[in-house]
C-alpha cells in the first residue's frame, strides 16, 4: 500500500488546485512520493488542456499595482472554479502576471500575452502551462495601464473568502484623492459605460433613440408629444450609462459632474473590471 498520508492528500491539492480524488490517485500511482505524483497531475494537466480550451473560466480575481499618484494597472485573471481562484498558488501566478504587465511596454493584451516572460516561454504559454498543473482553464482575460497627472483606484470583494473580484481605476486631470476615491467607488457600485454624453458612440445614441421612439408609439401617445417624451428618455438613458449623468452615490441630489466642477477636476477616463463580466 502506499505511503501517503490524508495530510499528503490535503498538501497536494493545496499545492495544484487539482481535486482530492486525482490527488489521491495520483500519490497512489506514484506510492507516496510527493514530487513524483505533482509531475503526474502536470502530465495529465497538459493532456486535457485541448478540452479544456472550450470550457468557460468565468471566475478568478482582479490584481491592482499601483505605482505612486500617476499610475496603476491592472489585470484580471480568470479559472473555472471559486476554489481555485483563493488558491494560494493561482493567487501567486495573478500576482506574477499582473508584475510582468506592470513593467512591459506595451498595454495591448496579445501584445503582451505573446511577450516572453522567460526565454523561449511566452507569457501565454506560462499561463497555459500552469493551468496544466492546477487542472483548470485560466485565461488572461483583460489588462489596462493608466498614467497620468492622478490615477485613483479601488478594489472591492464580493466574498471575504475569495481575492477582489472587482477593480476600477479612474484617471482625473489633477491630484484630488477624496474625489477620486468617492469617483473610483461611484464607478464601481453603478458600472457606468462612458464618462460623459459626448463619449457616447453616435450608432448607440440611435439605436437607444430607435427604441425610445418605437416604445412611446407603442403606447399610444400623441403623435405631436413623441418627440419630447422621446428626448426625455433619451436623456434619462445618458444619465444611467454615463458616469458624470449619474446621481452621486454619497448625495443622490447632485450629480458626478456638479461633484468633479466642484472640486475642480476633470474625469480623464476609467475601466472597471468585474471578473465574469464582460
Amino acid at each position: 500500500m502506499a505511503n501517503f498520508t490524508a495530510a499528503d492528500v490535503k498538501k497536494l491539492r493545496d499545492m495544484t488546485g487539482s481535486g482530492m480524488m486525482a490527488c489521491k490517485k495520483a500519490l497512489t500511482e506514484a506510492e507516496g512520493d510527493f514530487d513524483k505524483a505533482v509531475e503526474a497531475l502536470r502530465i495529465k494537466g497538459a493532456k486535457k488542456q485541448a478540452e479544456r480550451g472550450e470550457r468557460t473560466a468565468a471566475q478568478g480575481m482582479v490584481v491592482l499595482k499601483q505605482e505612486g499618484e500617476g499610475k496603476a494597472t491592472l489585470i484580471e485573471l480568470n479559472c473555472e472554479t471559486d476554489f481555485v481562484a483563493k488558491n494560494e498558488q493561482f493567487i501567486a501566478l495573478a500576482n506574477e502576471v499582473a508584475d510582468f504587465v506592470v513593467n512591459s511596454d506595451s498595454d495591448d493584451l496579445a501584445t503582451v500575452a505573446a511577450a516572453e516572460i522567460e526565454p523561449g516561454k511566452t507569457l501565454q504559454a506560462f499561463i497555459e502551462e500552469k493551468g496544466a498543473v492546477i487542472g483548470e482553464k485560466l485565461e488572461l482575460r483583460r489588462i489596462a495601464k493608466f498614467e497620468g497627472a492622478y490615477v485613483a483606484s479601488y478594489l472591492h470583494k464580493s466574498d471575504p473568502d475569495l481575492p477582489p473580484t472587482m477593480g476600477v481605476l479612474v484617471e482625473l486631470d489633477k491630484a484630488d484623492a477624496e474625489v477620486g476615491k468617492d469617483v473610483a467607488q461611484q464607478i464601481a457600485a453603478l458600472a457606468p459605460q462612458y464618462v460623459g454624453k459626448d463619449d457616447v458612440p453616435a450608432d448607440v445614441v440611435e439605436k437607444e433613440r430607435s427604441i425610445a421612439e418605437q416604445t412611446t408609439r407603442e403606447e399610444g401617445k400623441p403623435e405631436q408629444a413623441i418627440p419630447k417624451i422621446v428626448e426625455g428618455r433619451l436623456n434619462g438613458f445618458f444619465k444611467e450609462v454615463t458616469l458624470l449623468g449619474q446621481p452621486f452615490v454619497k448625495e443622490n441630489k447632485k450629480t458626478v459632474q456638479k461633484v468633479v466642477d466642484e472640486a475642480g477636476v476633470t474625469v480623464k477616463r476609467f475601466v472597471r473590471f468585474k471578473v465574469g463580466q464582460a
